[in-house]
């Protein structure tokens, strides 16, 4: 039974349920009828009620189709029930056209293929669900690209991007989708599959289709002179001007008419995209930068149009808050650093690409020179280089997600964020706009398209409160300076929700008519996507809204929770105009700061790709948005908001959400709003364990470091496990872990009882020593290091103590202290906070002497840098974060500053080198690669992966097995396998097991390495 108690919304004009009888009658047949997946439940449905805009909409249900059939059948039955549909890529549009009260049909999982490409004709065939990335890779072989470079290639689909129009950074050489587009095949309303293209070739439909619509342009032929925006970024409306083009960027080469640009920029609202063909480009072979710094944002504004007269391909926006977000975030930091001088109010990326480098470096010099000549010599940061122009680009593209990572209930919002105006009136306009801002108690953040009158502004606004009468207050004085500078309202991201009625302003009511015939001659059931470009709702619906007011019926409320972390540095108010925040605590979040925390995410899909970093390593499996760091964060929302009930948060459903997070923290430093789902997942953990209970495997594993020391002195009696079948058995029947892994294997032979103890220190010893000016440093060893592969403690002791360290080791019980992180994997916070707090109870005095405190596990070491800061432990926690170094990081900061030299002989084989989520979620991979660099001749290789799989007890797991070896096998295990003659280097000990069970080769600890190839006088 579909629970629509808290859920229904009010009636608007393409937001209404069907009755829930037809409801469940649609998902019964589409069981019963189709191969897809039927998602109908309140969190699945809840999950794709947003996309990157402020609205939400719950679909009527969600269809994962998995063949073509399952598509048509889908559309036969939504026809005869009269539910509408809304195709939908990855959810990222930023005006609300993929939300709607629909049947969402997902076309990501399963209709993502590059159906055919001719490189010497330059077109290629695809599915609407291909993300531009991905194809893109697949041109690179052939020297070519689709040019359309979004700046969120890495998750946005070419479906998507057709249905929306979109642009990117180098529109001003290559243009929009509509441009780039030469055909498609569409299911109409009725369910026909029909081929749009070339209106010289249609025949049939399609060619009753092409003469209605041009009727309809002869006819409305003085209004689209009249009204038309005569720029290359309009998207709003339909492309009534095919036939009469009025972009000043011809749509074809030859002026003729094609009609696959009429259903490009149609939201979905005419016709279900089957697949594209697309025009493609030769991939540039060389390009070079120039980052032009800036006094004043005005001074930006004026010189784009001076700058586009050298022939640049982009020139794109960076502004002052965007700099210092990016300055404020680690991933980002160091990059934004090689572009700036000083500290500029904006900065303007310019490219020129072309065959040769050589021959492109002139136009820098014309850059430099031009600059010179408006008054900003010494203003040009030249990057002819191609790696740190990509690492530069990569930011730019954040853009609007790192200026969404703004903390408090104010928030960038998107309404008017890509007007278009001529590049002439670039500087009035913005200026003119600041003024409107601030005389309504708000500020823009700016970026994006200088080269094409382009910029991406947001009015910073907290739509809980006072933000939509703001918002219309707004978007009514920009349309009049569009209008008195003959730009166009919408001019990249679309109509849907946000901007649909003010097409009617834009072209009058006359071809807003045209409109509604066009709609209505492809759809008459109203099938497809109602509610957007026609018949929109008003922008400032609040009941529409993600964050809906107080006033509409369906105010956002968050439920009270105690929450076991501290989340008060989210829990904050930030003034609009001068971003100052009040202090932790103060904002008035009845979690403590956990909902802020997850409101944070806005959706914008980043999650969602596939390149060399971490996030978000079990949807690279499963392709499931449940299974996904947004999705994961849209579903504690609902909770926490009481959206799917008043249990919900510690519900069974919600535990199904976050069971596959791995916990790997990659979002952390990845995600550009800077979502932790890893502590939330510990923060939600504790709640469900707190009403659930925990099980013998989750006391098996959370008290391991407790009973370690005592297991270890009869390691053959737990060791009979990976020995004999039927205790395999027996253990995944009993405990769930999974009877095809082998466990770590007990030893009596631990670092406690080696002989290396005898040549510590005391902690007091370890003071008086530092105190006298020797060096020391303090080895903290874990269970895991120190029991299970002691090699790797010996390994690091000896190694640090040739360097000529005095090692300090803290012990606990004749054995190691814990950080707490096995408690912290099954929700034990309160044990956890005990385990941490006397391990930071014996580091403090020494932390606080400056004494290094050098660990080997990431996560161990890593949790004094993170979670130890939120558990309530004082400042003394502090103390021992601002010294907690992984072995590399000391060892590579040490041999920096030549306070450390080893003598090493050459290794005897080629490095790989596989980095521990933790480590390249804190930024300590690369120290890794420094100190393998000590070696003579060495040169390590990062293979280039996610997740390993086995994060700590997940991959042990029977019920996870296959989603952790799915996770190996997607680039690590590949990568280790071709290459069996590499020493492969791993500082994880779960990644270590990992290695060994899936590849059958042995990983090694860098300290192992490096003990190995110790040159001993």
């Amino acid at each position: 039974m579909l629970d629509e108690a808290a859920l229904r919304l009010v009636s608007a004009p393409g937001t209404a349920l069907p009755p829930d009888d037809v409801c469940q009658a649609l998902a019964r047949r589409l069981r019963a009828e189709t191969r897809g997946e039927v998602l109908f439940d309140a969190a699945s449905r809840g999950r794709y009620a947003t996309d990157a805009s402020i609205y939400q909409i719950m679909p009527v249900g969600v269809f994962v189709p998995v063949c073509e059939d399952d598509i048509a059948i889908a559309l036969q039955v939504a026809r005869q029930l009269k539910v509408p549909v809304l195709p939908r890529g990855a959810g990222t549009s930023q005006c609300g056209q993929t939300t709607g009260a629909a049947l969402v049909i997902d076309n990501t999982r399963h209709f993502r293929k590059l159906l055919s490409v001719d490189a010497q004709a330059g077109i290629a065939e695809v599915e609407p669900g291909l993300v531009l990335d991905h194809l893109n890779a697949e041109l690179r072989k052939h020297g070519l690209w689709y040019p359309v470079d979004v700046s969120t290639s890495a998750q946005a689909t070419l479906g998507g991007m057709a249905g929306n129009n979109s642009c990117g950074s180098r529109s001003i050489a290559y243009g929009n989708m509509v441009h780039n587009v030469l055909g498609a095949r569409a299911w109409m309303t009725d369910g026909e599959l029909l081929r749009f293209g070339p209106v010289a070739e249609a025949s049939g439909r399609t060619a009753r289709i092409a003469e209605f619509v041009h009727s309809l342009a002869l006819r409305h032929r003085a209004q689209i002179h009249e009204h038309w925006p005569t720029v290359m970024r309009r998207v709003a409306g339909y492309n009534l001007d095919i036939f009469d083009c009025r972009s000043v960027r011809p749509y074809t080469a030859d002026g003729s008419v094609n009609l696959a640009q009429l259903l490009v920029g149609s939201e979905g609202t005419l016709a279900y995209t089957r697949s594209l063909t697309l025009k493609l480009s030769p991939l540039p072979r060389a390009k070079v930068l120039g980052v032009v710094n800036f006094p004043t944002f005005h001074a930006a504004m004026e010189s784009a149009q001076h700058i586009v007269r050298l022939g640049p391909t982009a020139v794109e926006l960076v502004d002052r808050t965007m700099i210092e977000l990016s300055l404020a975030n680690p991933a980002f930091r160091s990059t934004i650093e090689t572009a700036l001088i000083d500290r500029p109010a904006a900065i303007l990326l310019v490219e020129f690409s072309g065959e040769d480098k050589a021959a492109l470096l002139p136009r820098l010099r014309q850059l430099v020179d031009l600059m010179g000549e408006l008054g900003l010599p010494g203003s040009v940061v030249e990057m002819p280089e191609d790696a740190p122009q990509k690492n530069l680009w990569e930011v730019r593209k954040a853009g609007l997600n790192i200026m969404m990572s703004l903390r408090g209930d104010g928030k960038p919002v998107s309404f008017i964020e890509d007007c278009a105006v001529p590049l002439e009136h670039l500087a009035e306009y913005t200026d003119a706009l600041t003024e409107v801002f601030a005389r309504h108690g708000t500020r823009g953040t700016w970026y994006a398209h200088a080269s094409v009158g382009t910029l991406h502004v947001r009015p910073i606004l907290d739509m809980r409160t006072d933000g939509a009468g703001k918002m219309r207050a707004i978007a009514e004085e920009a349309a009049e300076l569009v209008r008195r500078y003959r730009g166009a309202f919408s001019g990249e991201h679309g109509d849907g929700l946000c901007r649909g009625e003010w097409i009617e302003w834009q072209f009058g009511p006359a071809i807003n008519t045209a409109f509604r015939e066009i709609k209505q001659h492809f759809d008459p059931d109203g099938l497809f996507n109602p509610g957007k470009i026609v018949d929109p709702p008003r922008m400032d619906d609040g009941s529409l809204f993600r964050f809906a007011p107080a006033r509409t019926n369906r105010p956002y409320r968050r439920i009270p929770i105690t929450p076991v972390l501290d989340w008060s540095a989210w829990n904050v108010q930030a003034d609009p105009v001068t971003e100052a925040t009040t202090e932790p605590g103060t904002g008035g979040d009845v979690t403590g700061g956990f909902a802020k925390a997850v409101e944070m995410c806005n959706n914008n899909g980043h999650c969602r790709k596939f390149d060399a970093g971490t996030m978000c390593p079990s949807y690279r499996v499963t392709r499931d948005e449940q299974h996904l760091t947004r999705g994961r964060a849209n579903t504690l929302r609902l909770a926490v908001s009481g959206q799917l009930g008043p249990d919900a948060f510690t519900s069974e459903a919600m535990h199904e959400t976050m069971d596959l997070c791995v916990g790997c923290k990659g979002c952390r430093r990845e995600c550009p709003t800077g979502i932790d789902m890893a502590r939330m997942k510990v923060e939600f953990l504790a709640h469900y364990k707190a009403r659930h209970g925990h099980t013998l495997k989750d006391r098996l594993i959370a008290n391991l470091p407790r009973y370690a020391v005592l297991a270890s002195r009869l390691p053959w009696l737990p060791n009979l496990r990976n020995r004999l079948s039927v205790l395999r058995w027996l253990g995944e029947k009993t405990l769930g872990l999974s009877a095809r892994r082998s466990l770590p294997e007990w030893r009596s032979d631990t670092f406690w009882r080696s002989g290396e103890m005898a040549g510590l220190v005391g902690r007091e010893q370890a003071l008086e020593r530092a105190a006298a000016g020797q060096r020391v440093a303090v080895l903290f060893v874990d269970t895991f290091n120190g029991i299970f592969e002691s090699e790797n403690a010996l390994a690091a002791a000896r190694v640090l103590r040739a360097a000529g360290y005095v090692l300090h080791v803290p012990t606990r019980g004749g054995g190691n202290h814990c950080c707490g992180r096995t408690y912290l994997a099954t929700g034990m916070v309160e044990q956890a906070k005990a385990s941490a707090g006397a391990l930071v109870e014996a580091l403090a005095p020494l932390a606080a002497a400056g004494i290094p405190i050098v660990g080997l596990e990431p996560s161990c070491l890593l949790t004094l840098r993170d979670e130890a800061l939120v558990m309530g432990l004082g400042e003394s926690a502090k103390f021992v974060a601002s010294q907690a170094l992984l072995f590399e990081e000391f060892v590579a900061r040490e041999a920096r500053v030549e306070r450390l030299a080893l003598n090493l002989r050459e290794a005897e084989a080629p490095i790989l080198v596989h980095g521990h989520c933790h480590q390249k979620a804190f930024g300590a991979v690369s120290p890794i690669l420094d100190v393998l660099r000590l070696i003579p001749g060495a040169a390590p290789e990062l293979i280039e992966s996610s997740c390993c799989g086995m994060a700590g007890s997940f991959g042990y797991e029977a019920s996870h097995y296959e989603v952790s070896m799915a996770m190996a096998e997607a680039s690590l295990l590949p990568a280790i396998r071709d290459r069996p003659d590499a020493i492969v280097v791993a500082d994880g000990t779960s990644c270590r097991h990992q290695i060994a069970d899936g590849a059958g080769r042995e990983a090694i600890h860098v300290a192992r390495l490096l003990e190995q190839l110790l040159v001993v006088n």
